[in-house]
């Protein structure tokens, strides 16, 4: 019988015998009779019960199969699903089946790199108990544990920054995306501790990631992903690990299609809304869209924007005195360059046609000069010289700073009362910040002045991607291409977004020097 979205892209093999002899169908029916759900969704409305789709039924049958001793096939599986596939709801039901149904005195943990992370999963659990009276009445429900006392069966939540991680025995081990862990600390300590048990299991499950870490070392998700292939292809026999992994059927298939869209999405045009797709194409990067919704495994860096995309929002315009305005300020004092990018928060009066868009330009750029010496530095007086005369030009709202090395300049603008705020260039703020200005660009809502110095460092720029989320970086470390100019516009486009939805009315801001 042909089921829509299975069998996934990759599968280590079971037969339908260890299958049948398996749990697959006893937890699917403990899911639909207990599990609900807990927030509205395509899967349906919160309070309802969870109706499992046939490809969930098929991966439980696979995930729970048993071999001719009566022991679990996969004591360690890893399962692939891009997100918004409701494997969090799956995952819940099937913690709640073996902490209910379970082994007497079993150990159920919830892990992920982070504690929040880790309470996804719980978090659901939780209110799946606290929704069904039968199961809240046969638990004790606590902040980070729920408990069978009839058993001694307990679930617990865990992180990989726990600081106590021995002194455990499993008997099963959920691991939410796997990709965000720095290491194979966490997997390797729950491995280990689950051998004194007789039949354990732990699944890691998770959407793909970047193929390799900081150091340059295939990640912990990648390095599982490529053992199971082998596996699934029959060049490495090891039943005791399973992979089940959606996917394309080609890596580097179009990742506009439809098609593709739906090759990787069991749940494709049932929980998961296709707008939702269409939508979502258009406003994230391809690397972020590769990895997230069609769970293909990525290099650490690919390209930003490309050049004909940047040319799109060409605009000359002129930018008349005292109109709003937000600066930003990239510094260095030798070897890259320093950056001041301004956005122009045009009034509608103020431009013919359509309504104004936010409007980047270069304020300011001071680069090392050809032929300098290795000991050059930026003309650090210059640079506030010239962001005052912005501020005496126009209405300077906000003069965003990363306060690296640049702490002094911040001191003596603020001494003048000029309006600069700390922005550091942290993962937290500069992903969001990153991921506006290319949806910005790709969706035409922004425009810019087209200054080559700044295309060039647009095009100097490659995207990082990685557990903390999507930023720009230099292609490598010795490169001659610079991105300053770059940071300094995704921050003013930040800022300015704020100007622009938080204030009704900007101030006017005086300054005299």
């Amino acid at each position: 019988m042909s089921v829509q979205g299975w069998p996934p892209r990759y599968l280590t093999h079971t037969t339908p015998t260890q299958r049948k002899n398996g749990d697959g169908d006893f937890a699917a029916q403990f899911i639909e009779s207990y599990a609900r759900v807990v927030k509205d969704s395509l899967g349906g409305k919160s309070g309802e019960l969870i109706v499992l789709r046939p490809w969930q039924r098929e991966l439980l049958n696979w995930l729970m199969a048993r071999n001719s001793k009566g022991k679990k096939m996969h004591r360690q599986s890893l399962i692939g699903l891009p997100r918004k596939s409701g494997k969090s709801a799956l995952l819940s039901g099937l913690a709640l089946y073996e902490l209910i149904l379970g082994a007497d005195g079993g150990e159920v943990f919830t892990v992920a790199s982070s504690r929040d992370q880790a309470r996804i999963v719980f978090g659901t659990t939780r209110r799946m108990v606290e929704m069904d009276p039968e199961m809240s009445a046969m638990t004790k429900v606590y902040r980070d544990a729920i408990e069978v006392p009839s058993t001694g069966s307990v679930m617990r939540v865990m992180a990989a920054e726990a600081p106590q991680l021995e002194g455990l025995n499993p008997t099963f081990v959920i691991v939410d995306e796997v990709h965000a862990l720095p290491d194979r600390q966490l997997w390797d300590v729950f491995s280990l501790a689950m051998g004194a048990r007789p039949d354990p299991q732990m699944v890691g499950i998770t959407t793909a990631g970047v193929k390799y870490d900081r150091h340059g070392q295939e990640s912990l998700c990648y390095s599982m992903f490529n053992y199971g292939t082998r596996v699934a292809a029959k060049e490495i026999e090891d039943n005791s690990f399973g992979l089940s992994w959606w996917a394309p059927k080609k890596d580097d298939a179009d990742y506009r299609n439809p098609k593709v869209w739906k090759e990787a999405n069991p749940g494709y045009g049932d929980i998961q809304d296709p707008l939702d797709f269409e939508s979502a194409v258009k406003r994230t990067p391809e690397a972020e869209f590769r990895t997230k919704r069609l769970n293909l495994f990525v290099d650490a860096q690919s390209a930003w924007i490309n050049s004909d995309a940047w040319d799109s929002v060409k605009l000359e315009q002129e930018i008349p005195a005292n109109s709003n305005v937000v600066l930003a300020l990239d510094g260095s004092f030798n070897g890259d360059s320093t950056a001041v990018v301004g956005t122009y928060l045009a009034d509608n009066a103020d431009v013919d046609g359509d309504s104004a868009q936010p409007h980047l330009f270069v304020a300011g750029l001071w680069e090392r000069p050809q032929g300098a010496t290795d000991d050059w530095t930026v003309d650090i007086l210059d640079v506030e010289a010239r962001i005052r005369e912005l501020c005496i030009q126009y209405n300077v709202l906000e003069i965003a700073c990363d306060p690296y090395r640049w702490s002094r300049s911040m001191e003596v603008l603020l001494d003048d009362r000029l309006p600069i705020v700390a922005f550091p260039q942290t993962a937290t703020r500069m992903s969001p910040a990153t991921t506006r200005m290319y949806e910005g660009v790709y969706n035409k809502t922004i425009t810019q002045d087209g200054d080559v110095r700044l295309a060039r460092h647009v095009a100097g720029a490659v995207l990082k991607v990685d557990n903390r989320g999507s930023r720009i970086v230099k292609e490598s470390r010795g490169t001659s291409r610079k991105i300053d100019a770059a940071v300094c516009a995704i921050m003013a486009l930040d800022r300015a977004a704020y100007w622009q939805t938080e204030l009704k009315k900007p101030p006017r801001m005086v300054y005299s020097f």
